[in-house]
């Protein structure tokens, strides 16, 4: 019976996954690298307090001092877990449920400290240095429970090798306190054991070494007395301070560094082309460094290292303008009233502000002028062009408006070129709404599909009635190009939307 729900409440959470994302070698070799090294000083310091432990639980009960479990571990092998022995010693037979509750009588004094504190878990270092576990996995299932999930899921899970520690355990670390009464097990396996596997599907998702270090540092954190009882937010195991430093924060000074001495570089030569200066090389390299360190420091003040500049809205500019101005002021007063040997003319730094901002807009925002040069040059090419995919939007409305939007925003925004709009309204004639022009009206849809090579038609018309949307469509359809008919999502906001106007007792409706 238990086994049949498990594989209900399991086959009900995995439905929906992504496939599991395959294992890079490089990153498995490091993270093994890094087991083998942690795992050994771990055992080498901790010898001590082994034995402090070992000597605690024999004088208390009898017994060994290990508890070894059988568990399933990478590419579904079994496996035997160590652990503290933290119960009575059970005669045969009686071994209970494998799921402990709060207040389970089998658990001795030094058991519930051993738990309390998950020390009971350090022998499991021994595993991870032979290579049964990693330091950061899903944690070990029972073998026969595991045998029960199904085989798409099992594949998944134990296509890595199970931790000490993962987001579950963080997540579920006072687990038992939350099992209590005669119920208990269905408890766990009605909401407990779902969840824990969907962290587990999330952390093979966004498998690093960063998020195995994070989730390491959180582990740390939970086992402080003032933060053992609190809840963990799931963002910072899975995108924390070392994965955000490293993903978000390390690149982007990189390229700034890139920037920055390009644009001093560039400066220099421009300003000796009127003005003899030679600062020298030294000083330059110094000056892009120090350019690149303000300015990640005031993005980090800002939150700009927090935007995705794929998607970013053109206010932004206006961010980073800010970010270059208090950099250049801070310097430049820094070379005027302190380091004024060598003195860098006022000009020389507004010269390297303008170049610095154009370089840290343009790689920020280089996928958009991408693609805006791609659209013109489809434009100019016409139907000579062959590299991308041709695009005409028919309704240069709302609706029109958000189909191009979404097309430039996508993951194949450099495959497809919205060529132009058509749409009847002459008020909108040869106008650029966004960076597309209406090219016509729609009766000219034929002739611009065999001028630019139109590949496909999106109909995106909201406000037109049935028998004026039956006659565009019949013109799109004589011509040679796909045809995809946009949802009207303008009208199904406004829709849903107007649920929620007040009625006239001030309630929603």
């Amino acid at each position: 019976m238990q086994n049949d729900v498990i594989r209900t409440q399991i086959i009900s959470t995995t439905k929906s996954t992504e496939q599991s994302r395959p294992v890079n070698r490089i990153q498995a070799f490091f993270k093994r690298t890094f087991d083998i090294i942690f795992s050994f000083l771990g055992l080498f310091f901790l010898l001590p307090v082994f034995a402090i432990i070992g000597l605690a639980i024999k004088r208390e009960s009898p017994g060994p001092v290990f508890y070894r479990g059988l568990r399933m571990g990478k590419d579904q092998k079994p496996f035997k877990i160590n652990k503290f022995r933290t119960m009575y010693r059970q005669t045969a037979g009686d071994n209970g449920p494998s799921i402990t509750a709060f207040g389970d009588p089998r658990i001795t004094k030094m058991g519930h400290y051993l738990r309390d504190t998950k020390l009971n878990e350090l022998p499991q270092l021994w595993n991870v240095f032979i290579g049964d576990m990693s330091l950061v996995g899903p944690r070990p299932e029972d073998y026969q429970i595991a045998l029960t999930w199904p085989e798409d899921f099992k594949k998944e899970i134990f296509s890595v090798r199970p931790g000490i520690t993962s987001p579950a355990s963080i997540v579920y670390r006072d687990e038992e306190k939350m099992l209590k009464g005669e119920s208990f097990m269905d408890e766990y396996l009605r909401r407990i054991l779902p969840d824990k596997q969907r962290l587990d599907h999330l952390y093979i998702q966004n498998l690093s070494f960063f998020t195995d270090v994070d989730i390491l540092a959180a582990t740390l954190v939970v086992l402080l007395p003032q933060i053992r009882g609190k809840k963990m937010d799931e963002s910072i195991l899975f995108g924390g301070p070392t994965l955000t430093l490293f993903r978000k924060i390390v690149p982007w000074f990189l390229i700034d560094i890139v920037v920055a001495t390009i644009s001093v570089g560039i400066s220099g030569i421009v300003w000796r082309l009127s003005a003899v200066i030679n600062l020298g090389i030294p000083i330059f390299i110094t000056l892009a460094l120090a350019i690149a360190v303000f300015i990640s420091l005031i993005n980090m003040l800002l939150g700009l290292q927090k935007v995705s500049w794929r998607e970013a809205s053109p206010a932004y500019v206006v961010d980073i303008g800010i970010s270059v101005g208090l950099t250049m002021l801070v310097l430049w007063l820094i070379n005027r009233f302190w380091l004024t040997d060598p003195w860098i003319p006022f000009s020389l730094f507004w010269l390297i502000t303008i170049t610095t901002y154009v370089g840290l807009v343009g790689v920020r925002y280089r996928e958009r002028l991408v693609s805006s040069l791609a659209y013109r040059w489809l434009l100019f090419r016409g139907s000579e062009a062959s590299f991308a995919e041709r695009i005409l939007i028919v309704g240069a409305g709302q609706l029109g408006e958000l189909t191009s939007w979404l097309i430039q925003r996508s993951t194949y925004s450099t495959l497809f070129g919205v060529v132009g709009y058509v749409d009847d309204d002459p008020k909108k004639r040869n106008m650029r709404i966004g960076q597309v022009k209406v090219l016509g009206p729609t009766v000219s849809i034929p002739e611009l599909v065999e001028k630019y090579s139109i590949g496909i038609i999106i109909f995106a018309i909201s406000n037109a009635d049935q028998t004026s949307r039956d006659k565009i469509k019949s013109i799109c359809d004589s011509t040679d190009a796909k045809i995809i008919v946009m949802p009207d999502l303008i009208k199904k906001l406004e829709d849903a939307f107007e649920g929620f106007k007040p009625n006239g007792n001030g309630k929603r409706r």
